[in-house]
């Protein structure tokens, strides 16, 4: 495993655990050359889902996209990356349970804003926003009124 400091390729596991719900491992790693630690996640690689855009594309599911896309609605907020990790893990075990493995984007982004909105309410609208293309003021205006009213 490189080394995401220094680049060196010689690394060793200090430590390995399973994850909570055991689809992942997790393990601690240091770097021989920089004495620098980081962890790394071990998962099955399972059949690749396809997300079907708006226009129509596909393009195959980017667990880090997704992942990039909520820590940044999350930016700046009091939320754990811990908290972020487990959202995208949810979203993940969700598309994998469906029966098909060409999913629209629509689900994915429903599918974040649900968590979103129990994990923060800032971050679910700042990512609101952008997965719905609000245009102007009045469509912040009215997400803030429904995330309010709930």
């Amino acid at each position: 495993m490189k080394c995401p400091y220094c680049d060196s390729q010689e690394t060793e596991v200090i430590e390995t655990r399973e994850g909570e719900d055991l689809s992942a491992t997790r393990r601690r790693r240091e770097c021989a050359k920089c004495k620098k630690r980081f962890t790394t996640y071990e998962r099955l690689e399972g059949v690749p889902l396809q997300v079907v855009k708006k226009d129509g594309r596909r393009e195959a599911f980017d667990r880090e996209k997704l992942k990039k896309g909520v820590w940044l609605a999350c930016h700046k907020r009091p939320v754990a990356m811990a908290a972020i990790d487990q959202l995208v893990d949810e979203v993940e075990q969700e598309l994998m349970r469906r029966d098909s493995i060409e999913i629209p984007s629509r689900v994915i982004g429903n599918a974040v804003l649900r968590r979103l909105k129990k994990l923060d309410k800032v971050a679910w609208l700042r990512f609101a926003s952008v997965y719905l293309e609000f245009e102007d003021l009045t469509d912040f205006e009215e997400a803030i009124e429904r995330i309010s009213q709930k």
